[in-house]
């Protein structure tokens, strides 16, 4: 998979944008707050439809605008596809040559992604629901039935939620939904219990090789330990459900356990192992794509060259294969990255506007 454009305009601080990334290396430098972070978030909301730092997408516009615009062109298995998405007073549009589409499912996976972030440590450091929104939108690019299960799930959950706050909860009511419940979260269980397993070798490899040869283990911890147990489960916390007003069990509390050297990073690691340990998953992340797709995915790396001394700057490009298109943010106005002795295109933005250097 390889981007040739991406235009932006009227997206955070880009005015209007052309970047025309080059196969291998891109390197967007500029200082802090010139837009570097924003050029990456707009790639990633046309590819997927979300940003990775609000869900208020208003937020996401020009200041004293209405509107955002971004165009993308890529070639995906030698084809060129062309993607739009508009943003206008609250309601978003995507087209895929040209042709508007309707449902999510027919937006993902046209452009992979993987984006690493300083926010990312939380996958490692923060709560199970920051480890549950990696899965979901790793698995949502490669997977439009664990979309398409995940979507009737949230929907599920949600009216029995509404449901079990009612004052005197109809019981018939609640069962109507079960079957739902039970059949969308045994979808979603099998399905991250797959893409655990795949990535869990991948990221241990990936692990040892940039992070000096320690031990990173990655265990799926399902809520509920058996997918044919939801029913079981649903049944045996009833009451609770109704005292507590919520559905108290499922798969909408699982959780991955990240180990170094089999203690829990969460409560263990040191930041630099924390972060380590996040950058591993990322990138395990985009072998797995090129197995499941047949294509590696887009990878971008937002100011993570600054966090990392030569030598591990070194062994972070030695993990990412040749052939993978990587478009890393750097306040690093001139030279090589550290310990880097390829070749790479580079770019300068300021003040939101960007040129090739």
């Amino acid at each position: 998979m390889l981007l040739s454009l991406h235009e932006v305009r009227g997206f955070r601080c880009l005015t209007e944008v052309r970047f025309e990334p080059a196969p291998g290396l891109n390197l967007v430098r500029g200082r802090n707050a010139q837009g570097k972070t924003s050029l990456l978030e707009s790639i990633l909301f046309v590819a997927t439809s979300k940003s990775h730092r609000t869900a208020q997408e208003r937020e996401l516009l020009l200041h004293e605008a209405e509107s955002f615009h971004l165009r993308t062109v890529l070639e995906r298995r030698g084809t060129p596809v062309t993607l739009e998405a508009n943003w206008w007073r609250g309601t978003k549009r995507f087209k895929v040559n040209g042709v508007p589409q309707q449902r999510m499912s027919d937006i993902l996976g046209q452009l992979n992604v993987v984006l690493f972030s300083p926010e990312d440590v939380d996958i490692v450091k923060g709560g199970a629901s920051a480890r549950r929104r990696f899965m979901d939108m790793e698995l949502a690019q490669v997977d439009k039935g664990y979309l398409n299960a995940l979507q009737l799930y949230r929907q599920v959950l949600r009216q029995r939620n509404e449901l079990l706050k009612r004052p005197k909860p109809d019981r018939d009511l609640l069962r109507a939904w079960e079957p739902q419940f039970v059949e969308s979260g045994r979808a979603i269980m099998e399905s991250r219990g797959r893409f655990l397993e795949e990535l869990a070798a991948i990221a241990t490899e990936t692990h040892a090789s940039i992070g000096g040869g320690e031990a990173l283990q990655v265990r799926y911890e399902p809520d509920v330990k058996q997918a044919d147990q939801l029913q079981e489960t649903l049944d045996k916390y009833l009451e609770s459900d109704l005292r507590r007003q919520q559905t108290t069990r499922g798969p909408h509390r699982d959780d991955i356990g990240l180990f170094i050297a089999e203690r829990p990073a969460r409560d263990y690691g040191s930041q630099g192992q924390q972060k380590t340990a996040a950058l591993a998953m990322r990138l395990a992340v985009v072998e797995l794509v090129r197995q499941r797709t047949g294509e590696y995915p887009v990878l971008m790396l937002d100011e993570v060259l600054a966090e990392l001394d030569a030598d591990r700057c070194q062994r972070l490009f030695l993990a990412i294969p040749e052939a993978v298109q990587c478009i890393a943010t750097t306040t690093q106005l001139e030279g090589a990255p550290a310990g880097y002795a390829g070749d790479f295109a580079s770019f300068l933005i300021e003040g939101g506007r960007l040129e090739r250097r």
